[in-house]
């Protein structure tokens, strides 16, 4: 007898069909990944995925935070007999206090004698007979006891919600704009938890955005990394563009050439390191570059897909999915970025692309792209 984790993935991953085998294989990579250096035996047992380890909480906190893994659950393995399901089950119960419970079964071992309603009924009797204060409830119980019947058996309670979504790595890679705001990184999550490989851009203004400011970012990427396992941060200059923006444009488009000019940096560097997709953490209407024209002439410049997985998300949606993946703390330090300085009093909302084109063309927009590309920081987390 002894306690194991066991994983539990994603149903998309079991509904792939034919590519479920790429995806299982995807995922047990990135599992062994985050737990090099840890010491754990992989166990699998008729479909099922188990980790036995002598620091089992350490690999709990590891696990659950992969992309694919659903749910992990602390189980005791013992032997596939009645009385052996029966007394684990009763020690179980005994920390369900006064409550209604209802028993799960599956019983995948075709041997066993008792399929798995016949189980269920049979440790719920267990059950009711030796811990006091229980009742039945098989509708909505307030706990629930799951027994496993295998080439092992296995009796738990305890399930642990993980990440979910699909293996990181399987579906392509993306440039996320990452800002030192609240809605970038959890931009960046929900594209990663959709297993889409992870890089960064940040714009930088110095001076007039400081060093506290660029750290703060890297922090950001740090977190995103607990969940990636790797992550590359680009870190453009951005004060020469901006200044000639300043300079030569009009003063109510300076936000929405401006983030031209981001969108233009983040596919040259996408273009550069062979990454297929620019990720957003835009939403419809929040400020006053994200109108849908002023997002038609943002993608009027990208060369490649433009993803924007915030669209139709509210703030305080956001900000809640920043607080549970652990970026909003971070985020609300208040170092300003470049989209929070030099913004014009009247920012236009409706642009239209052939105006912001004809604005545009006193600036040599290759020369100012290749400067900042040619004085990037690559930052490798």
């Amino acid at each position: 007898m002894r306690k194991l984790l066991l994983i539990k993935y994603s149903s998309e991953i079991f509904l792939k069909g034919l590519n479920r085998s790429s995806f299982e294989r995807k995922l047990k990579s990135n599992i062994a990944a985050v737990l090099k250096g840890s010491q754990y035996e992989f166990i699998s047992d008729q479909g099922r995925w188990f980790i036995y380890s002598e620091n089992l909480d350490e690999v709990v906190e590891k696990v659950k935070r992969v992309f694919g893994v659903e749910e992990v659950c602390i189980v005791t393995e013992v032997e596939p007999t009645m009385e052996a399901i029966g007394a684990q089950a009763i020690k179980e119960a005994e920390d369900f206090g006064n409550a209604t419970f209802k028993v799960e079964s599956n019983r995948a071992n075709k041997a066993f004698p008792l399929n798995s309603m016949e189980l269920s009924r049979e440790v719920g009797a267990i059950v009711l007979r030796n811990v006091k204060g229980l009742k039945v409830d098989v509708h909505k119980p307030q706990r629930v006891l799951n027994v496993e019947v295998r080439e092992r058996a296995y009796v738990y309670s305890k399930r642990i919600k993980a990440v979910g979504g699909l293996p990181y790595g399987m579906n392509g890679s993306t440039m996320l704009m990452l800002s030192g705001g609240i809605d970038s990184p959890v931009a960046g999550y929900m594209m990663a938890r959709r297993g889409v490989e992870l890089s960064c851009i940040y714009f930088h203004s110095h001076p007039y955005t400081s060093e506290r400011a660029k750290e703060k970012v890297k922090d950001l990427a740090r977190i995103l990394k607990g969940y990636t396992g790797h992550i590359t941060l680009y870190v453009a200059p951005f004060t020469d563009i901006q200044m000639d923006i300043i300079d030569k444009c009009p003063e109510n488009e300076l936000t929405i050439i401006m983030r031209r000019f981001m969108m233009r940096l983040a596919c040259a560097v996408a273009e550069k390191y062979n990454i297929n997709s620019v990720t957003t953490g835009e939403s419809i209407g929040q400020v006053a570059s994200q109108t849908m024209e002023g997002l038609m002439v943002s993608n009027d410049v990208a060369d490649r897909p433009v993803f924007r997985p915030l669209i139709a998300t509210d703030k305080t949606d956001i900000m809640e999915i920043s607080r549970q993946i652990g970026t909003y703390e971070t985020s609300i330090l208040p170092y300003e970025d470049c989209c929070t300085i030099f913004v014009p009093k009247h920012p236009k909302t409706r642009p239209r692309v052939d105006l912001i084109r004809n604005s545009e063309s006193v600036l040599d927009i290759e020369k100012l792209v290749q400067n900042a590309i040619d004085n990037m920081e690559v930052h490798n987390l």
